[in-house]
Formats: structure tokens, C-alpha cells, sequence
């Protein structure tokens, strides 16, 4: 589960990363009122954190990864 939080909010920073370069806009800050506000700030701690835990996923073994899923379904 924690995975799929994590690859959301990495999915997240990569279309917002998106908006700034192809169109000088940060969909974040519009949509929380800039980016001093508190709750853009968490959110992109939120997003920072995720993508730190999807480091790990390089590293894992496949078989590893599939066995997870599989013992939580």
C-alpha cells in the first residue's frame, strides 16, 4: 500500500514538474493558494517523501515485490 501512495505522489510531482517546464505553471501553488502556503509546502514534502521511497523500489528484487502484492491481496 505504502508503494502506491508513494508512486501517487511521485506521479503527482512528475505532472506538476511538467506544468512548471512546458508551461511555466505550478498546479500545486495555484491550487493551494501559492507556494509559501502551508498546505503546498506539505504537499510538496508529501511528494519529496514519496519519491525518497521510490528509491527503494530500484533496489528490490521483482520476485520480492510480487510476493508482497500478492500476500496483501
Amino acid at each position: 500500500m505504502l508503494d502506491r501512495i508513494a508512486l501517487i505522489l511521485t506521479i503527482v510531482g512528475a505532472l506538476n514538474w511538467g506544468t512548471i517546464g512546458l508551461f511555466q505553471f505550478d498546479m500545486v501553488a495555484f491550487l493551494f493558494g501559492g507556494q509559501d502556503n502551508i498546505i503546498a509546502r506539505i504537499v510538496y514534502s508529501l511528494v519529496a517523501l514519496g519519491g525518497i521511497w521510490c528509491i527503494s523500489l530500484l533496489f528490490r528484487d521483482r520476485e520480492e515485490i510480487t510476493k508482497i502484492e500478492s500476500s496483501a491481496h
